[in-house]
């Protein structure tokens, strides 16, 4: 198993060329197509406000400049994946968002950013990895901002037994396979009772040999124990499933999926 499509939503923002870097990365590593994704509206309400007087020079005006904003960042594409094989871009004057989702049907998994306010210009801000992560039904890998690498070589595996974290471990096999060190995390649960135990057996018939590393938990909370785990073993990518419960709870208790998407400093790959 293998990627065999990685996507990547592009703009001309500071944080596009990072997150393409490491898209184009994946691909080469895995032998996989890469599709750029460059979408905005022609006339977007947060420029132009909601009710404004549009006329033809206005129109045609926007019209040009999102021509030329597109074609920016195709040619930053295909200058960036100019050795890689059958690199494509494709571009709408659609809401971000609204593509990617549409276009995700071609891809194994898609690289996207989280943002800060300093980059809240992008058009791919738009994209909200958690409501991205519910949408398309596929492995997202959420870079932090100004991050523009991943060697996957240490990875941490954030296990709880459920359905979101059986899909996040086998949308993940390609990047396990690969990894020099995998360690299996279950806060709070020993490793019998948590089903960790029979996570690294399943992994060992993938070829993969993973460690158990067991934690009682604190009142720091889940997240903050897993990204404490990640960094004592130096590992530079979390891989774990995404909203466990529903959304209603989620907003009233926190969950562990917003804090590590809010606050990981290394990418964390997530399914639901």
């Amino acid at each position: 198993m293998a990627f065999a499509t990685v996507m990547v939503p592009l703009d001309l923002g500071s944080c596009s060329m990072g997150r393409l870097k490491i898209g184009a990365s994946v691909a080469d590593r895995f032998g996989a197509r890469l599709i750029g994704i460059a979408a905005r509206p022609t006339l977007p309400a947060k420029f132009y406000g909601k009710g404004s007087y549009i006329n033809t020079e206005t129109i045609e005006l926007a019209y040009r400049r999102v021509a030329d904003d597109l074609a920016q960042v195709e040619t930053k594409f295909r200058t960036l994946t100019s050795k890689l094989t059958r690199p494509e871009c494709r571009t709408a004057r659609i809401d971000p968002m609204a593509y990617l989702t549409q276009q995700s049907r071609a891809a194994d998994v898609v690289v996207v950013n989280r943002y800060d306010e300093e980059n809240n210009d992008d058009w791919c801000c738009s994209i909200e990895p958690g409501e991205l992560i519910l949408r398309i039904g596929r492995p997202v890998l959420v870079a932090p901002p100004h991050v523009d690498s991943l060697a996957a070589r240490r990875i941490v595996v954030a296990w709880k037994d459920t359905r979101e974290a059986h899909r996040a471990l086998w949308d993940g096999l390609p990047f396990l396979k690969a990894a020099d060190e995998v360690s299996v995390v279950a806060v709070g649960a020993e490793p019998e009772q948590s089903g960790a135990r029979d996570v690294v057996e399943h992994l060992a018939q993938h070829g993969v040999a993973a460690t158990i590393l067991s934690h009682p938990g604190s009142h720091a909370g889940v997240a903050s124990d897993i990204l404490a785990i990640a960094k004592r073993v130096d590992a530079d990518l979390i891989i774990a499933g995404a909203y466990g419960h529903s959304r209603m709870r989620e907003m009233m208790f926190g969950s562990v999926t917003r804090k590590l998407l809010q606050e990981a400093p290394i990418c964390c790959l997530m399914s639901h």
